[in-house]
C-alpha cells in the first residue's frame, strides 16, 4: 500500500528556514543536527518519507501546509552526518502534532488541487512564454548563457510546481502557491509574478543598452 492511498497518516516533520518544497522537485539536504540524524536513520528503515515545512525565522512560525519528501539517495559522512537527495511527493496539511521529541511527528492529511473542467493549456502557454522572456532578459542583462531545461514540464499542474519552486528569495509567496488548491489560480498568480519580473528586467536591460 502506498502512502497516497492513505487519507491520514503520521509523518516525521522537518521544518526548514525559508525553504518550500514542491511535488516532483528535488531537495538536497545536509543532515547534521542530532535529532534529524535520528529521524533519517529511522525513516531509512521504513518508507524513506518525511514532511518538509517552511519555517519563518522572522515570525518564528512553522507553516501548517508542507510537502512530503522521499529520500532517493543518501551518503553517510563522518560523525553520522548525512548528505541526502530527496524528491517532493504529495502536499499535506498538519492536523495535529503527535509528539515533539526527539523530532516532530504530525498527523497529516494529503491535499491535492481541485479537479477542473477548464482548459488550462492557454494559461500554461502564457506562463511558459513569460518564463522564456524572463530567461532571455536575464541572460542579456548578465551577459551569460541561461537556458530553460529541455525537460520543462508541459502539463499545467507540473509546470505550476516547477515555476513556483524556481522563484528565489520569496519564501512567503512560494508558501502561498504551495497552499493553493486551484491549478488555474496558481498559474494566474505566476503570470502576475513573471510579468512583473519581465517588466523590471526589460527596464534594467534598456538602461544598460543606453549606458553602453
Amino acid at each position: 500500500m502506498t502512502s497516497s492511498s492513505i487519507a491520514v497518516r503520521e509523518l516525521p516533520l522537518f521544518p526548514l528556514p525559508d525553504v518550500v518544497l514542491f511535488p516532483s522537485r528535488p531537495l538536497p539536504l545536509h543532515i547534521f543536527e542530532f535529532r534529524y540524524r535520528i529521524m533519517m536513520n529511522t525513516i531509512l528503515e521504513s518508507d524513506r518519507r518525511f514532511g518538509v515545512l517552511m519555517f519563518d525565522p522572522v515570525q518564528g512560525e512553522i507553516s501548517g501546509v508542507g510537502c512530503c519528501a522521499e529520500v532517493i539517495h543518501f551518503q553517510r559522512l563522518p560523525d553520522d552526518r548525512m548528505k541526502i537527495l530527496t524528491l517532493g511527493q504529495q502536499r499535506f496539511r498538519v492536523l495535529e502534532y503527535v509528539r515533539e521529541k526527539p523530532y516532530r511527528v504530525g498527523l497529516v492529511e494529503w491535499i491535492e488541487d481541485e479537479p477542473t473542467q477548464a482548459d488550462l493549456r492557454l494559461i500554461a502557454t502564457e506562463v511558459e512564454e513569460l518564463l522564456r522572456d524572463v530567461v532571455r532578459l536575464s541572460a542579456k542583462l548578465t551577459d551569460s548563457s541561461i537556458e530553460l531545461p529541455e525537460d520543462l514540464p508541459n502539463l499545467p499542474l507540473e509546470l505550476s510546481y516547477w515555476v513556483a519552486s524556481n522563484l528565489y528569495g520569496v519564501a512567503a509567496e512560494q508558501q502561498m502557491l504551495l497552499e493553493m488548491v486551484d491549478t488555474a489560480e496558481r498559474l494566474k498568480r505566476e503570470i502576475e509574478i513573471l510579468a512583473s519580473t519581465r517588466s523590471h528586467l526589460a527596464a534594467r536591460t534598456a538602461l544598460k543598452d543606453v549606458l553602453n
